[in-house]
């Protein structure tokens, strides 16, 4: 149920980002709610997941799995440029977060 709590947060964690991009310095009152809606709602289920996790393992997953899905939804619906370089940072990303999941992080 944890990680269920963990992948929640990452996916409010992903909207903070794309709101925040979309609030202009919070100029435009929908995105600037929606920025913070979304993180109060991200670190709540984050909090909740960092009773089972040590709260470095659990917020490394946290903010890199978030940080992955943004980089991608910017490539697939932004049309942000996704070069090697930047394929393979998220690929040593995703192999960081597995191997803190193989060391046995809740």
């Amino acid at each position: 149920m944890n990680w269920l709590y963990l992948g929640i947060a990452v996916i409010f964690e992903i909207a903070v980002a794309i709101s925040a991009g979309n609030a202009k310095g919070f100029t435009r009152l929908g995105w600037t709610a929606a920025t913070l809606v979304s993180g109060a709602i991200a670190t709540f289920f984050l909090s909740v997941a960092l009773l089972a996790f040590d709260v470095g393992v659990g917020y490394a997953i946290w903010t890199s799995c978030a940080g992955v899905g943004v980089a991608v939804l910017g490539a697939l619906f932004v049309g942000q440029r996704l070069n090697w370089k930047k394929s393979v940072g998220i690929a040593l990303v995703i192999g960081g977060v597995v191997g803190l999941r193989l060391s046995g992080a809740a």
